[in-house]
């Protein structure tokens, strides 16, 4: 399942595919309704894929009638968990089978490498699928210890109609994350996929009704933040939006939410992930290696990117020349040459945004020790700055490209002041020798994810998310998440004498 194919057979694969162009509501594509459309191009070619479809409000509305119907008819929610699972369970097979098919057509749309997509992307968004298919029929809602004259059931219910707002730089994966509780615990929703990266989230939308989830469960609406995102957070019969994304535009959705209906809203947003690597770590190969993972895969367009590099001013200079060595793995260039780990940047203003970083560099005089080099207005290969401090916006906001930023500590107290020096508190790696420290440090981290001796997320079963500017109302992955997409319901039944006696009356 995760065997990389050749340059040459990903290019034939891209040369024969059929992009989907319409939005896809009540178990069809339909176009806008305005007729408009918006182009989506390949970033590492400048080449047109598809004309998509521009939805707005009118759109919205139309498929959140039809999400509500589905909804309140059942034709899902109803279903018994063993169908729910089964439908799921199918759809993971259907994307299994198509998996060269979506590999390539995230690679397109996004400049991610190919190889990334075929090995990382595609099965974990599967894998997602699954675990959470299997998890449908083994959560157990609970009983009370109310005593002899009442019984009390604590149940979960479905929490509605679900609006998934999705990012950019993990299409399939950040909609398996979305999709895979929503579903699996029966609510309906409606996809608003980054309007830079809408064909996968088409393509799955279709997979899903061929798998047998009723029409009108599953809805994508295409188009920009201000056209349908917006009417997604401010409509009134959204029960419940999770969103993906930038902290700003998070913030928008707890505004919308505030000025509508109140619905709930799950946040996963930026991060400025420190990777802290005190003198005592064992194998500064080891280190070195996880560090050029955690800061260049999916060129740094990661919100849990290690794109802070604070390590004891002893190791600095060995573990920066051990790094040196390791990014001469990661090569840059076109996308659909497995032998690049380093593609393109999502977007021209993309580029503009992550090469100011650099500019900003040589204007505080920092010194780039590996990488700084930009090719073609669209890509950017790794980068290593040294000399920063927190004064610097290198330090302070979010890249989200390849570039990691170094900084020195003399102390433990130092290191985690250094680590917690910033708004936001999605991730940390820590690595050390020591289980006193590792502990020390991962206890005092403020992070939601803390990897001690490597760069990760964890796997499906371990929730995600983060503190402060980093996350809001819940966690993706992990049975925490099936609480974002259900309701509580407490049944109170007096089983009391007194109440047969009255009734026998």
């Amino acid at each position: 399942m995760h065997e990389p194919l050749t340059a040459s057979e990903y290019k034939a694969i891209a040369a024969g595919l059929q992009f989907p162009t319409n939005a896809f509501v009540d178990g069809a594509f339909r176009p806008a309704n305005s007729g408009q459309t918006f182009t989506s191009t390949n970033p590492a070619t400048g080449e047109v894929l598809a004309e998509i479809a521009a939805c707005d409000a009118t759109d919205v509305d139309a498929a959140v009638a039809k999400a509500r119907q589905a909804f309140d008819d059942g034709r899902w929610r109803l279903r018994s968990p063993a169908e729910r699972k089964a439908v799921l369970l199918k759809l993971a097979r259907l994307l299994e089978d198509n998996r060269h098919e979506l590999a390539v057509m995230e690679s397109l749309d996004s400049g991610k490498p190919v190889g990334e997509c075929q090995t990382v992307d595609v099965p974990d968004t599967i894998h997602t699928i699954r675990w959470h298919a299997e998890l449908i029929d083994k959560l157990y809602d609970n009983t009370a210890p109310v005593g002899a004259n009442a019984l009390t059931m604590i149940v979960r219910e479905p929490v509605g109609v679900v609006g998934c707002v999705l990012p950019w730089n993990f299409p399939l994966l950040m909609l398996a994350w979305k999709i895979g509780p929503a579903l699996a615990a029966g609510c309906s929703v409606i996809v608003k996929p980054a309007q830079e990266t809408t064909l996968t989230t088409l393509r799955v939308a279709e997979l899903a009704h061929e798998a047998g989830i009723p029409a009108g469960v599953f809805n994508v609406v295409t188009g920009g933040g201000k056209e349908v995102g917006e009417p997604i957070g401010m409509h009134m019969d959204v029960d419940m939006v999770a969103f993906t994304g930038s902290t700003p535009t998070g913030r928008r959705f707890l505004r919308y939410a505030a000025d509508s209906n109140l619905k709930r809203v799950v946040l996963e947003c930026g991060g400025k992930n420190p990777a802290v690597v005190l003198d005592d770590a064992e194998d500064l190969d080891l280190v070195a290696e996880q560090v050029v993972n955690g800061a260049f895969w999916n060129m740094g367009e990661n919100c849990s990117a290690t794109s802070r590099l604070i390590v004891h001013s002893k190791i600095k200079d060995e573990l920066l020349k051990r790094i040196g060595g390791y990014m001469r793995e990661w090569k840059t260039g076109d996308p659909l040459d497995p032998a690049n780990r380093i593609g393109a940047l999502v977007s021209k203003a993309h580029f503009e945004k992550v090469k100011s970083f650099l500019d900003d560099a040589r204007k505080e005089k920092l010194t780039v020790t590996h990488g700084g080099e930009t090719y073609g207005g669209i890509f950017i290969e790794p980068t290593v700055v040294e000399g920063v401090t927190p004064a610097s916006r290198l330090f302070q906001e979010e890249i989200f490209g390849p570039v990691l930023s170094v900084t020195t500590f003399n102390s433990l107290a130092e290191a985690i002041a250094l680590a917690n020096d910033t708004n936001y508190g999605l991730t940390a790696s820590v690595y050390t020798g020591s289980l006193r420290n590792a502990i020390k440090l991962s206890r005092e981290i403020r992070a939601g994810v803390v990897t001690v001796n490597c760069f990760g997320e964890g796997d499906a079963s371990t929730p995600f998310g983060g503190y402060k500017e980093s996350g809001f109302g819940g966690r993706d992955k992990s049975v925490f998440a099936h609480d974002n997409y259900c309701e509580l319901k407490t049944i109170w039944i007096d089983v009391s004498d007194r109440s047969v006696d009255e009734t026998i009356r």
